[in-house]
């Protein structure tokens, strides 16, 4: 009997591996392991997700589990080619019990095919890989990071990153790596910027002088001086740049890299659990600050010093004396906003701060006690939005817009106003549907009894051309590239799966609501002179004014 195969695989980072060649030898190992028994005709391979990450939370590993519900999955078996791709820690003791569950073997070169789920052999020699993964992740992490932190100490190299205010990189020679230095990578150093290098000494000048951080950013945006936003545009475009900030004079008075030492490590990235009472949901990744005692300074001067390290110090000696510490103030209690990050201030563009009142939440702005008041912009001192005058008739409109007799009008509008596609991604996409569509008729030509050996060469032509075609669009899109507009269907679908998320909105904890507003692509813009909100969601369209001028947008007076 002639056993059709799913083949499953990962590559990680794309800036690290080559997918198509990736997918290639893990493809190859599935194949010789197979040969006698059938044929691969179906496909799940990953790009891009770390290993780390659960099966559920990759795309194609997650379609695969889907798939195994199904009788028609069109499948028998599936084979993984390389265990230390697939499975990490203890994500075998997670995964394979559903493949037990729906009768679905799998078959593994290690153990030179099907894992007998009765065989505690099998079961060591799996654990084992996945321990082994995890060692080698962890085993490359520490190796990385102390080459790192000896290079930034010893050497003093620089190890990427913009370049702070005041300094530009210039080339510092060839990469001392001989094959990166034959692929033309080079090292790069910091030399003071003639345009920005004198700011940064009127800073700590005038600060050690006595003047204080707002008034500095004062006095700089009164002198024209571009702030380093609107210095370099190119990297801060999600920042206005029209006034000099007290926290970008702050930035400037703590970095230590301007008494010319090199300094590295000051932050990291810190795996966290998504759910403490769910540990198979993996981790989630952030960047985070490292306590002051984890930089990593160079021994020596590595590039022209802007400040004196006795300066610095100095600096750094006030700054405390004016800290919550130093003078007995306690730290403000964290408390949760149903709005974090989503309302803007329509008249200076700015994200409005949450702001704790008499035990109610306000989000308030204070643009002129934040940035220099020597611009153009007519600003109140302070202006103030009450969060309990705009979560009822927000919630309202939410679960309102997907009624019944209202569902159609929404679709088309939601429809409508989704952002136009790039050309060549719709081709793409048009490529893989009919990379997925040739699939199926392969398929369904093994199973009128085609002969599997030919069955299997036509589908991994076909696999190869969807796997680049699905490369390329992921390297189109980017990070910030435009996203696939969904059909009619898919937002149907996920209006229905919102529609009693949204109903229940009124009765959920605040931290609960912010996360459900900002899936939904919510944005809020406040109209402090007319007392308005625009509500907008992406990809829904605009929304209309929610009208909360009944009073109690502003604190209660003490």
């Amino acid at each position: 009997m002639t056993i059709a195969f799913a083949f499953a695989g990962r590559c990680s980072t794309e800036d690290q591996q080559d997918p198509v060649a990736s997918r290639n030898w893990q493809l190859t190992r599935a194949q010789t392991l197979i040969s006698p028994h059938g044929s691969i005709v179906a496909e799940y391979f990953d790009i891009g997700d770390s290993r780390s990450i659960p099966w559920r939370r990759r795309p194609q590993a997650a379609a695969l589990l889907d798939a195994l519900k199904s009788p028609d999955r069109g499948f028998d078996a599936v084979v993984i080619g390389e265990p230390q791709r697939a499975f990490y820690g203890n994500q075998f003791g997670l995964t394979f019990p559903v493949f037990t569950h729906y009768g679905v073997p799998l078959w593994v070169p290690e153990v030179g095919g099907p894992i007998d789920p009765e065989s505690e052999a099998h079961d060591l020699v799996m654990s084992v890989f996945g321990g082994v993964s995890k060692g080698e992740r962890t085993r490359i992490k520490i190796r990385v990071r102390t080459a790192m932190a000896a290079q930034a100490r010893i050497e003093g190299r620089f190890l990427g990153g913009r370049p702070p205010y005041g300094y530009r990189l210039v080339d510092a020679g060839p990469h001392p790596n001989p094959a990166k230095a034959a692929d033309g990578k080079r090292l790069h150093r910091l030399e003071p910027d003639p345009e920005t290098a004198l700011v940064v000494t009127r800073i700590f000048t005038e600060y050690l002088d006595g003047i204080g951080i707002f008034a500095i950013a004062q006095r700089l945006t009164a002198d024209g001086i571009p702030c380093p936003s609107a210095h370099d545009p190119g990297r801060n475009r999600h920042r206005s740049g029209i006034a000099w900030s007290k926290s970008a004079v702050r930035t400037i008075l703590t970095n230590p890299r301007y008494t010319g030492h090199e300094v590295w490590n000051k932050q990291r990235k810190e795996e966290t659990l998504i759910d403490v009472e769910d540990v198979a949901l993996g981790h989630h990744t952030k960047q985070t600050w490292n306590h002051k005692d984890a930089w990593v300074r160079s021994e020596e001067p590595t590039h022209p010093a802007l400040i004196t390290p006795d300066t610095f110090d100095h600096a750094q000696q006030r700054l405390a004396s004016r800290g919550p510490a130093s003078t007995g103030r306690q730290v403000r209690t964290q408390h949760p906003y149903a709005f974090k990050s989503l309302i803007t201030h329509g008249t200076c563009g700015r994200r409005m701060q949450g702001n704790w009142v008499r035990d109610e939440a306000y989000y308030r702005c204070r643009f002129p006690a934040e940035y220099a008041i020597a611009n153009t912009i007519d600003h109140p001192r302070s202006a103030y939005l009450r969060e309990a005058d705009l979560i009822d008739p927000l919630d309202t409109w939410l679960a309102g817009a997907f009624t019944p007799r209202r569902i159609e009008h929404s679709l088309t509008a939601i429809e409508e106003a989704q952002p136009q596609s790039h050309p060549q991604a719709e081709a793409l996409r048009r490529a893989l549907a009919e990379c997925d569509h040739k699939l199926a008729r392969h398929r369904a030509a093994l199973e009128a009894g085609a002969d599997p050996s030919l069955v299997a060469s036509w589908s991994r032509e076909v696999q190869a051309e969807r796997l680049t075609a699905e490369t390329r669009l992921k390297q189109l899109k980017g990070p910030t590239g435009p996203a696939q507009r969904m059909s009619r269907q898919e937002i149907r679908d996920l209006v229905d799966a919102l529609g009693g998320l949204l109903n229940i909105l009124r009765q959920a904890d605040p931290a609960d609501k912010a996360e459900v507003y900002r899936h939904l692509g919510l944005r809020l813009t406040y109209d402090h002179e007319k007392q308005e909100v625009l509500a907008e969601s992406r990809p829904a369209p605009r929304v209309g004014v929610l009208f909360v001028s009944e009073g109690g947008l502003e604190p209660p007076r003490p």
